[in-house]
């Protein structure tokens, strides 16, 4: 029952995350550039700041595929509750772009699929670096695999607006593979979707590897 709830967080939070983040995209689209990019940037790092606070105290807020993985590689989440949490984020981020394509039939923002404007192995390397600082951030941060904390949510929410400001033109600055995945598979625009699957979880399990040399010992669980 406990791990229903958990889950049911994780899937309510990643689709506000989605439906309001991706969405912003979608009306960026429809109103000719009105919410610019800024905009967007802004949007999800308030949504994430958000999330952490309302989110956390139930399941954590991972609120992304690789975030989940990188806590339980650091011993300090469960791994029998992984495939729980990442169904749920998955289906709560295709659940939003499921709906955004019931209310916006004619986007052509392709839902706010990430798709790289400069070379793939470029990309690739960008995503990496910028999931490898946010998990970094984010496991300074956390208590156990919680993010919470008085001040967890406006840093973690404060990093993902930067890195959205100077990467999203570059990549879309996904650093999740949820966030990348559904709006890819509703749209159909799924030609670079290896690309924001691999790199993001790739650099969260990167700064598992700097957390853990600078600390030198595990977290023990914290359910």
């Amino acid at each position: 029952m406990l791990l229903m709830r958990r889950s049911l967080s994780e899937f309510l939070a990643t689709f506000i995350l989605m439906f309001c983040g991706t969405g912003a995209v979608v009306a960026n689209g429809f109103s000719g550039g009105s919410v610019t990019p800024m905009g967007i940037s802004i949007v999800f790092g308030a949504l994430v700041m958000a999330i952490i606070y309302a989110f956390g105290p139930i399941s954590g807020a991972h609120i992304n595929p690789a975030v989940t993985l990188a806590f339980a590689v650091t011993g300090s989440f469960a791994w029998k509750d992984v495939l729980p949490y990442i169904i749920s984020q998955c289906l709560g981020a295709i659940a939003a772009s499921l709906l955004l394509i019931a209310l916006f039939p004619d986007d052509t923002t392709s839902l706010g699929a990430t798709v790289p404007s400069i070379g793939i192995w470029q990309s690739f390397v960008l995503e990496v670096m910028l999931t490898f600082m946010l998990m970094l951030v984010i496991l300074l941060l956390s208590t156990g695999a919680k993010e919470t904390g008085i001040m967890a949510g406006l840093a973690i929410g404060m990093f993902v607006m930067l890195e959205a400001l100077f990467a999203g033109s570059l990549t879309g600055a996904s650093m999740n593979p949820a966030r990348s995945l559904a709006p890819a598979l509703v749209s159909g625009n799924v030609e670079h979707l290896w690309l924001y699957l691999a790199a993001p979880t790739s650099g969260a399990l990167l700064a598992v590897a700097f957390w853990t040399a600078l600390f030198k010992e595990k977290t023990p669980y914290v359910g």
